[in-house]
């Protein structure tokens, strides 16, 4: 299990928000933490401990007055370490690249791949083809509905009819490098990991001798203990990220304890 670093940016400012809160009506968001820093002054920062394997996310759509700021903060972060950290938000194949030469190690995606609520194997084609199989991330987060998690898009706040499962994740790493999944309904919540959906990845990845493809989980996450379920619950191969419970934005779990917990450099 590895830390994964995040920097989620909207309105032009780094945050820790209660994810199934964001609306792109209004722009808002249940905050949790509001940076002084900047997202480049972040990547710097998770740089010296070494880190790789991070997310950059852009919360704001391509059509919001704060679509810019959001996005020229990402840059700066991308040009600051180039290969630390992956970028998703409103990637498409026409812009994808842009991204990748700017420094992001891969690009993240879902909405252009679940789109209109629906899987678009073509779409999802396009992007292999746009980028390659090893600069593709595909997020799969999802919330939890009747019978099991659904992929969500557009930020969250849309409900595609995909159910995650075992087969589902196993039959799209055939076209991406990795996964990562936010639990939304705990995500900015530090109420407790979804054990259930980490289960689920873990059954997912597991070869016979190896990890099959790397996940990272989101979403929950308050507590050493926490951090402990979701070690013995992905049996060991689903690495993690934590935002707003970081000491580093303001919450309880101090981010050296929470490097050394998951075999991360300390300094």
């Amino acid at each position: 299990m590895r830390f994964r670093p995040c920097i989620d940016i909207h309105n032009g400012k780094v945050k820790q928000i209660v994810g199934g809160s964001l609306r792109d009506d209004g722009n808002c968001a249940i905050e949790n933490f509001v940076a002084e820093k900047s997202a480049a002054d972040f990547a710097r920062f998770y740089h010296k401990d070494h880190l790789k394997g991070g997310h950059i996310i852009l919360l704001n759509p391509a059509g919001s007055p704060y679509y810019e700021a959001t996005r020229a903060e990402a840059l700066e972060a991308l040009h600051a370490e180039p290969g630390d950290f992956s970028l998703g938000g409103g990637v498409t194949p026409e812009n994808a690249q842009d991204y990748l030469d700017a420094g992001a190690s891969h690009v993240i995606v879902t909405s252009y791949v679940f789109s209109e609520g629906r899987f678009n194997r073509e779409h999802l084609e396009q992007m292999v083809s746009a980028v390659g199989k090893k600069h593709l991330i595909l997020d799969l987060s999802c919330r939890r509905k009747n019978d099991g998690f659904y992929i969500v898009t557009d930020r969250w706040q849309k409900w595609s009819d995909v159910r995650l499962s075992v087969q589902v994740l196993r039959r799209l790493s055939e076209f991406c490098d990795e996964f990562l999944i936010h639990g939304v309904d705990t995500e900015g919540r530090q109420s407790g990991p979804q054990l259930e959906l980490v289960e689920l990845i873990a059954a997912a990845c597991a070869g016979e001798e190896q990890c099959l493809f790397p996940v990272t989980y989101a979403g929950g996450i308050g507590s050493f203990q926490d951090l402990e379920a979701v070690r013995n619950h992905g049996k060991g191969m689903v690495d993690v990220t934590i935002g707003s419970a970081l000491d580093l934005f303001g919450g309880r779990m101090a981010y050296r304890c929470v490097l050394e917990m998951c075999g991360g450099e300390t300094k």
